[in-house]
């Protein structure tokens, strides 16, 4: 497992390109046959990715968490970006297809990721965080999550973005994750942007043309940055950031959040007269 100790706001606003990239940015997920994991000391949040090509895969624990089972003292929210698949959770199997989301409970200890085919292998996008108290596994269908409608064409960011652990949903400790999906021809996500003190967050783009890039930005709102991402990247967004983007096409992101409360509404919002 890779331990990322990202920067505060002090050091980012000297930061060269690749330190920023070095610091923010996971570049490493979704390799095939293989499970990815890095540690980040914000909020000790985990991301993560299972790719079950010819093979299952088990999650087990890791030497820099101290515990016998990944789950001991941890939530886990999974998020299929692939092909067909299964989770299995303690012998109970989950059949994942394309953006469906399962959520796993504090205390969980087997967890295996396996697909339906090697030719379009399922591609299981994770992330963690420490957990407090016992909530029940459950699976949330892509077609179950809930849809909230935002933007639009004139704006260059007509978009949806669908909730798959939330407090009126897959209940859980202190995860809230979901994913959005921009339409054809939007290509701004979260501008005006705004930050949570409360909470930190981490996206995940995917289904970026490989010849596309989305510009992700991010800092103090008066000393912003970006960082170039390409299709299965992430980017860490302590609190004090904020997390927007404009890509050079259309794209997916997954949203993930941990931290003081699940508040989805709890932002401090800015206006772009803010923004330098």
């Amino acid at each position: 497992m890779d331990v990322r100790y990202t920067a505060d706001a002090v050091r980012y606003a000297r930061m060269t390109t690749e330190e920023l990239r070095e610091s923010f940015l996971v570049d490493s997920l979704f390799a095939e046959n293989d499970i990815t994991m890095v540690y980040s000391d914000v909020d000790r949040a985990i991301v993560g990715s299972a790719v079950p090509a010819t093979t299952t895969l088990s999650l087990g624990s890791a030497p820099e968490l101290r515990a016998d089972t990944f789950c001991e003292r941890r939530e886990l929210g999974i998020l299929n970006i692939g092909g067909a698949g299964t989770v299995t959770v303690d012998g109970t199997a989950y059949p994942m297809t394309a953006r469906d989301g399962l959520y796993v409970g504090r205390g969980s200890k087997s967890i295996v990721f396996a697909s339906d085919t090697a030719r379009s292998p399922a591609r299981y996008y994770l992330l963690s965080y420490p957990a407090h108290a016992v909530y029940p596994t459950v699976h949330v269908k892509a077609s179950e999550a809930e849809p909230v409608h935002l933007g639009s064409a004139e704006g260059s960011n007509k978009r949806t973005i669908y909730k798959l652990i939330h407090a009126e949903g897959a209940r859980s400790c202190q995860l809230v994750m979901g994913f959005t999906v921009l339409e054809p021809g939007s290509m701004w996500n979260t501008m005006p942007p705004h930050t949570h003190e409360r909470r930190m967050e981490i996206y995940m783009y995917f289904d970026v043309p490989e010849n596309d890039r989305v510009f992700h930005l991010m800092g103090r709102p008066d000393e912003t940055r970006h960082i170039v991402v390409a299709n299965g990247e992430a980017v860490i967004s302590p609190s004090w950031s904020i997390h927007s983007g404009v890509g050079t096409s259309a794209y997916t992101f997954c949203w993930g959040m941990g931290g003081e409360n699940q508040a989805f509404d709890d932002m401090d919002h800015l206006t772009i007269d803010e923004l330098r």
